[in-house]
């Protein structure tokens, strides 16, 4: 019903409206029971994925960029959603790029945007997720550095975002590959790569043992537009590393086959247009690592065939994000739903069975 209303206003208040709306929500007793009932996906043993040494209800989570400041958790728990992403998060809060910054492409089913990581910062998450009060999926901070930080100091704003947010999110998400931060693409590359994930692993490594638990999962989220020599390397470093897995993938810069005028504006596209690439990489990402590194798929799922597609390319998890702002929160429902019935056609008993199914 609020989708018409929702799409007659600038698509970032829009986004804003239900981001304050499931914020303010979750302050009044009896509402996200409410839409637990409504969008709620029940538990079954065929979806069910236990990854990282996290238990996921369902494959089928929310990819970062919606929830920026993790104020609306609890309300993304009540949809149905299996795991969800929040941030990304940069260790000093920051504007991001001017207004307008966020645009539709309806006839593509798409989103443009180029937010450039706007966010409240790394102390103002840690206030938001330390009131959770809902605790049924795991939580993943997407972390990323501050527009000022210059690359070869890009390390000390990762691991400041992991010191500041470690007992709050359930694993990490190390964001090199959003094209809105000047020159954060290149940090997939070579020795600023390893660097990177060195410094990442030496911090989730110390804050573990004072913890005094096990070390919690970090993964690497990577773009969909290198070229496959660069797409080998940088999967071959992020291996290396010792992460525990990557995600396939960001938003792309390429503008292929689109009609709506919105395909001008510059950032990072999102939505259906990305589909194919997506799970083009992640079919690349399974061949080169024989399947032992975790793949989560995003990009374009919009179907249960969809998120089917990259679970039988080699992801273990999927993400949703454009699809949710198109077709709103009954498509978690929808594509769970889906995938049961994809299972039982082909024979598998769960999930896991799938992961990867077209390269065996």
């Amino acid at each position: 019903m609020a989708k018409p209303l929702l799409f007659r206003m600038d698509a970032e208040k829009a986004h804003h409206l239900v981001i304050d709306g499931l914020h303010t929500a979750n302050g009044i007793p009896g509402v996200n029971g409410i839409l637990h009932a409504l969008y709620g996906v029940k538990e079954t043993p065929e979806l069910a994925t236990d990854l990282f040494g996290l238990h996921f209800p369902h494959p089928v989570g929310l990819a970062a960029g919606l929830d920026k400041n993790g104020k609306a958790t609890d309300g993304f728990t009540s949809i149905g959603l299996g795991f969800m992403e929040v941030g990304t998060v940069t260790p000093k809060g920051q504007a991001g790029n001017e207004l307008p910054r966020l645009f539709r492409l309806p006839p593509d089913e798409a989103l443009v945007n180029r937010m450039g990581f706007n966010n409240d910062g790394v102390e103002a998450m840690a206030r938001q997720l330390a009131r959770r009060k809902l605790h049924r999926i795991p939580i993943a901070v997407n972390i990323g550095k501050n527009k000022v930080t210059p690359n070869e100091l890009a390390h000390e704003d990762y691991q400041a975002c992991i010191r500041a947010l470690y007992e709050h999110g359930d694993f990490f998400v190390v964001n090199i590959s959003s094209p809105n931060t000047p020159d954060l693409r290149a940090l997939q590359h070579g020795d600023e790569l390893r660097t990177l994930l060195s410094a990442v692993k030496e911090e989730i490594g110390r804050q573990a043992s004072r913890s005094g638990k096990h070390a919690k999962p970090v993964l690497v989220k990577i773009a969909p537009d290198m070229t496959d020599e660069q797409l080998e390397l940088t999967v071959a470093a992020i291996q290396e590393s010792g992460v525990s897995g990557i995600i396939a993938t960001n938003t792309t810069i390429s503008r292929d086959g689109l009609t709506h005028a919105n395909k001008a504006e510059t950032g990072g596209l999102s939505g259906k247009p990305l589909r194919e690439r997506s799970t083009e990489v992640i079919r690349f990402v399974y061949r080169q690592t024989g399947g032992q590194l975790p793949i989560i798929g995003s990009g374009g799922i919009f179907t249960a065939a969809d998120a089917y597609d990259k679970i039988r390319a080699g992801a273990s998890l999927v993400e949703i994000y454009t699809a949710l702002i198109y077709k709103g929160p009954d498509v978690v429902r929808e594509i769970t739903g889906g995938l049961v019935q994809l299972l039982r056609k082909d024979g598998y008993r769960n999930i896991a069975e799938a992961v990867g199914a077209d390269h065996h």
